[in-house]
């Protein structure tokens, strides 16, 4: 029997239906039956993740009771940064997905060991930690070029997938190479709706594809 997947979502809302279309896209199925359920609360009026993290925490874990009352029975959250406040999604008690550790994974798993991460400051953190737990090297944007990612963030946020993000993150992701990145981590949700791998001279693990991937075989 396949198992029932929570989605914590909203973070933003366009990565979180992406997300949702990749699970779709990658789950083997040749009828309705044999897709996954999934019960998702999209909710983007989670705390600022940087700016409030005890707040988003709280919020996150009254996410994730629900969505267990709900009937899901394994958990997942298409938000990079939210991961440093995952201690409270994991307090409800259900097998959840890192999207983080499950990221790394791929990363790693073709050989690279300097590790570049397009990802904000939190997500960024996290990367860190977990790329070095491995012995990897991570790779990170310098100077006014972090900015410039998070303009590109933000510009997707408010709607903003044109050329324009486009281009800036083309840049980003080939300064990331230039400065010695053997493969990328598109390690923010909203990065893969601006980049695309053909995009990129280096490898690019999408954090969003990864996750989806690890939810089909938890569940399916």
């Amino acid at each position: 029997m396949s198992k029932v997947l929570g989605v914590l979502g909203g973070m933003g809302p366009a990565a979180t239906v992406a997300f949702l279309a990749r699970v779709q896209a990658l789950t083997p199925a040749q009828g309705d039956q044999d897709h996954i359920r999934v019960i998702a609360d999209i909710n983007p009026k989670v705390p600022d993740r940087n700016r409030q993290p005890d707040a988003a925490e709280r919020t996150l874990g009254q996410m994730a009771m629900r969505l267990r009352d709900a009937g899901a029975q394994v958990l997942a959250m298409p938000c990079n940064t939210a991961h440093a406040q995952a201690a409270g999604i994991r307090k409800v008690g259900l097998p959840f997905i890192d999207m983080i550790a499950e990221t790394t994974a791929a990363a790693i798993a073709g050989g690279a060991r300097k590790i570049g991460v397009l990802a904000t400051p939190g997500g960024e953190a996290l990367y860190t930690r977990s790329l070095q737990a491995t012995g990897a090297r991570i790779v990170r944007l310098t100077g006014s070029d972090r900015e410039a990612f998070m303009a590109c963030i933000y510009a997707v946020k408010r709607g903003d997938v044109g050329e324009a993000p486009r281009a800036e993150m083309r840049r980003l992701a080939a300064a990331l190479v230039a400065a010695g990145a053997e493969a990328v981590i598109a390690g923010c949700t909203e990065v893969p709706l601006l980049l695309e791998a053909g995009d990129v001279s280096a490898p690019l693990v999408d954090s969003a594809e990864v996750l989806a991937a690890a939810c089909v075989k938890a569940c399916a």
